[in-house]
C-alpha cells in the first residue's frame, strides 16, 4: 500500500481503474473513486475514458492489453460490452447489462452493481430488507431492470412495474417473472393509484425530478400509500426531489438516490480490490461535487 500526501505519485506499478461512457465528462465516479483510493492508501488511479460506441470492442481489448484492473461502464455501453467479455455474473446475465468489469488475470468478468447498490442503500440508510415486501417500481428502463431483477431474486412478495408506455412495463414484468418466478405485474401509469395502498416500498427509477427539471415528478398520490411505506428516488441531483418532498409532507419515510450511486461504486471497488470502501469519504466527495455543479 502507498500512503499519499498532497500529491499522488504515479509509477510503473500504479494500478489503473476507470469508467467508460459517451459522454463521460459529467461522471462523478472519478472524484468519488479516487478519493476512496486515497483514503485507503492504495497505489491505484481511477480514470474516465471517453469511448465512442463504434469502438467498444477495441476499448475492452485495450483493457486486457494495458492490464487495466477494472472498469465501470456507463451509458450507452452497458449492453454492448457483453459481447466482448469472457464471463458474466448470474444477476448481470438476468439483467442483460454490465456496469462493472473485473480483469481477473486477463479474464474479463462482468457484473451489475446498480441493483446491489440500491439494496445496500435500502439496508444501510432506510433499515429495510427486501424479503416479504410489496414493491412498486416506476419506470421500465435500464435502472428499473437492474433494481427489478435484484429485488426479484431477493425474495420480495410482489413486484409491480408501472410505466408511461404500458407495453414496456408488461414486457419487463413478464421477463422478470419468467426468469426468476417472482410474482410480477406490469401496469400503465394511469393504473398506479389503485396499487399504492398495497405498496410497502415505492421506487422512482425515471428521470422525472432530475436537475434541471426539478419541478416534475411521477403521478404519485402519496396520501394513498400506507403510513409506513418507504418512498425512494434514484435521482441524486437534487438530493431531495419533488417526489420525496411530497412524500415527507405526508409523513412518509424517504430514501434519496445518492446512496445508490455511492454503494454501487463501493461494490465495484470491493469486486476489484477486495477492500472495505470508505463510504463516508465517498458520500462526502459526491455531495461536494454536486454542490460545486449547482454553483456553476
Amino acid at each position: 500500500m502507498v500512503a499519499y500526501g498532497s500529491e499522488r505519485r504515479l509509477t510503473g506499478s500504479t494500478g489503473v481503474l476507470g469508467v467508460i461512457g459517451d459522454p463521460i465528462a459529467h461522471s462523478l465516479s472519478p472524484a468519488m473513486q479516487n478519493a476512496a483510493l486515497e483514503a485507503l492508501a492504495l497505489d491505484y488511479i481511477y480514470v474516465p475514458f471517453h469511448v465512442n460506441p463504434l469502438h467498444v470492442g477495441e476499448a475492452i481489448a485495450g483493457m486486457k492489453a494495458f492490464g487495466i484492473r477494472g472498469l465501470n461502464v456507463t451509458i450507452p455501453h452497458k449492453v454492448a460490452v457483453i459481447d466482448h467479455i469472457d464471463e458474466i455474473e448470474p444477476v448481470a446475465g438476468l439483467i442483460g447489462a454490465v456496469n462493472t468489469i473485473s480483469n481477473e488475470g486477463g479474464r474479463l468478468v462482468g457484473y451489475n452493481t446498480d441493483g446491489r447498490g440500491f439494496l445496500q442503500s435500502l439496508k444501510e440508510e432506510a433499515d429495510r430488507e427486501p424479503p416479504g415486501q410489496r414493491i412498486t417500481i416506476i419506470g421500465a428502463g435500464g435502472s428499473a431492470r437492474a433494481i427489478g431483477f435484484q429485488l426479484a431474486v431477493s425474495q420480495v412478495e410482489r413486484l409491480v412495474i408501472a410505466n408511461r408506455t404500458r407495453g414496456k412495463a408488461l414486457a419487463l414484468a413478464a421477463e422478470i417473472a419468467d426468469k426468476t418466478k417472482c410474482s410480477t405485474v406490469g401496469i400503465g401509469l394511469h393504473q398506479l393509484e389503485s396499487y399504492l395502498p398495497a405498496t410497502d416500498i415505492l421506487i422512482n427509477t425515471t428521470s422525472l425530478g432530475m436537475h434541471p427539471q426539478v419541478d416534475t415528478m411521477p403521478p404519485v398520490e402519496c396520501g394513498k400509500l400506507p403510513s409506513s411505506a418507504l418512498v425512494c428516488d434514484i435521482v441524486y441531483n437534487p438530493s431531495e426531489t419533488l417526489l420525496l418532498r411530497k412524500a415527507a409532507a405526508c409523513g412518509l419515510p424517504t430514501l434519496p438516490g445518492l446512496g445508490m450511486l455511492v454503494y454501487q461504486g463501493a461494490a465495484a471497488l470491493e469486486i476489484w480490490l477486495q477492500v472495505k470502501p470508505p463510504i463516508d469519504v465517498m458520500k462526502a466527495v459526491v455531495k461536494q461535487e454536486l454542490e460545486n455543479c449547482s454553483q456553476n
